[in-house]
């Protein structure tokens, strides 16, 4: 059997791809309320979420599960405050782009 420290990195890995992907599937969300309902201008919000996915998926989730799996092989701190600290804000902005997008399809 396997212990904690052996399998942290790659639960750590998995949280970060099921991040990316749910940003990655708001934008799909998004924009497929822009087809439907014909508002060409929620197209904007839908591109920021896609980036802020895409971001996540590869960029800083594979430099933290590069970062993970070193420091686990040395028995070292893994905290990276200030990459989580960034995908929180991602997860926010992609919050306020589904508000906005709400407010563009009610107001047309």
């Amino acid at each position: 059997m396997s212990s904690p420290a052996e399998t942290q990195p790659a639960r750590t890995a998995l949280a970060w791809q099921r991040t990316g992907l749910s940003l990655l599937l708001v934008s799909g969300l998004l924009a497929r309320a822009a087809a439907v309902h014909g508002v060409l201008l929620v197209v904007v919000p839908t591109a920021v979420v896609a980036v802020a996915g895409l971001v996540v998926l590869g960029v800083l989730g594979p430099r933290r599960q590069q970062r993970t799996e070193l420091v686990a092989g040395i028995d070292g701190d893994a905290r990276a405050p200030r990459t989580a600290g960034l995908v929180t804000g991602l997860v926010v902005l992609t919050a306020l782009c589904g508000l906005v997008a709400e407010a563009l399809l009610r107001w047309d």
